[in-house]
């Protein structure tokens, strides 16, 4: 959620910021100011009139005991009470108007990322080599197959397309990338969380999924009420949760959280010829990183995490790079993201494998989440930040398509090995 303060005082650059992002939004901030002045003149009226109710309500008693007549007090009192209580209603009609309205808004891109979509993003740096064969290399979903690592079939029968199922030393790899991973940001001084799969509404508010977003994830409908529950799309909805309604103290910030979960997605997105297999489905395990972070230590977090990312990858001997996206390209949540994006050799191209992003205090508006200065204490908003590390859905497919020998068997790279028993090499069964 934006500062309506921020938007007051300059809401010619709010519109000029949201064009970044492919949104124009002058009407609805123009609707915005309207609806924020009207809310406050009715507030005060209404105050004016509680006002005047307690001091009649004081003089009645005093007038009662002088037998005088006050019947036309009591006609006015009922007035006052009547207009207070039509007055509230419109107040709670204007300030759910306004909330929505603010609540559709996404966030302002950083003043450095480059307007538009796709086509504006920049390439800051490429790591490792671009792999070569003197053979026919194979695409992911035939060696997987070959090697009998990845069952896709069995996958669409227990679950329908968009499923598979991890098999033997397949399941193993996955399970070697999700402790190094997990490993990795331990060392690094991060909290291991293992938070809910289903969360509350609230949840995918804060996280500014919602409302915009309903109909992405999968809903968990049960009979009692108030009870509706969504499958998490990514643990970053759960994380950037953990502390809604809070006021933190400066003193524990930064808080640095990682979780494993699947990740649920019920639009998997539009499948292209080329996008088989594990590139893209309903669902994938990721290991996710969250900052709580001060403003002033805001950029240094997002550094880190795009670094944290970059040596995950790096670590496993893989050819990719680092991308900063430009403003449309975004999600409607973040200020700016970094996409490290992997090489899949038959695709001829690359596929995002994290998504480092800052959120600035979009986020913590929307969830109430807060700290108090040490110096002065006052209270201010925190600033929330997330990257995956990793998605192993890409990185599996990556690596058997970087590591593929001529004979179709696939090289575990060394990171990965003290997690499958000193395994080297994943070969076709004989």
């Amino acid at each position: 959620m934006l500062d309506i303060k921020r938007i007051k005082d300059n809401p010619e650059e709010i519109v000029r910021l949201l064009k970044y992002k492919g949104r124009d939004a002058e009407n609805e901030i123009n609707r915005i100011l309207e609806l924020d002045a009207k809310r406050r003149s009715m507030i005060q009226a209404t105050e004016s009139l509680k006002a005047e109710q307690n001091n009649v309500s004081k003089q009645i008693p005093i007038l009662k005991k002088e037998k005088k007549d006050i019947s036309d007090l009591l006609v006015r009192m009922k007035g006052i009470s009547d207009t207070i209580k039509e007055n509230d209603q419109l107040l709670r009609d204007v300030e759910s108007e306004l909330r929505d309205l603010m609540l559709d808004l996404p966030n302002l891109p950083d003043a450095d990322l480059r307007p538009g979509g796709k086509e504006n993003n920049e390439q800051i740096s490429a790591t490792g080599t671009k792999p070569e064969f003197d053979f026919e290399a194979k695409n992911h979903v035939d060696i997987c197959t070959d090697l009998g690592i990845i069952d896709y079939p069995r996958g669409a029968k227990l679950a329908g397309s968009g499923f598979w199922v991890y098999r033997g030393l397949g399941a193993r790899l996955e399970w070697a990338l999700i402790n190094y991973f997990i490993d990795t940001h331990i060392a690094d001084g991060y909290e291991l969380l293992f938070v809910p799969h289903m969360l509350n509404y609230d949840s995918g508010l804060t996280a500014g999924q919602f409302p915009k977003f309903e109909d992405d994830v999968f809903w968990v409908q049960e009979d009692e009420p108030g009870r509706k529950r969504f499958l998490l799309p990514t643990a970053e909805t759960a994380l950037v949760s953990m502390h809604r309604d809070e006021i933190l103290d400066e003193k524990d910030l930064p808080k640095k959280y990682i979780a494993f979960t699947p990740c649920y997605r019920r639009e998997a997105g539009s499948y292209r010829a080329d996008e088989r297999g594990m590139i893209r489905g309903h669902q994938f395990n990721k290991v996710e990183m969250v900052q709580y972070t001060t403003p002033e230590g805001s950029d240094e977090a997002f550094a880190e995490l795009v670094r944290k990312a970059e040596k995950l990858v790096e670590g496993l001997g893989l050819y990719f790079r680092t991308v900063k996206l430009a403003a449309e390209d975004c999600s409607a949540s973040m200020a700016r993201t970094y996409d490290i994006e992997i090489y899949i050799p038959s695709m001829g191209g690359f596929k995002e494998v994290s998504s480092a992003s800052n959120a600035r205090d979009y986020q913590a508006r929307r969830g109430q989440m807060r700290y108090r200065r040490q110096d002065n204490g006052k209270i201010e908003f925190v600033h929330t930040l997330n990257a995956s590390g990793l998605a192993t859905s890409r990185v599996l497919p990556a690596i058997a398509e970087q590591n593929q020998l001529e004979d179709g068997s696939v090289v575990i790279p060394e990171v990965l090995r003290k997690y499958m028993n000193g395994c080297e090499i994943i070969r076709k069964a004989t």
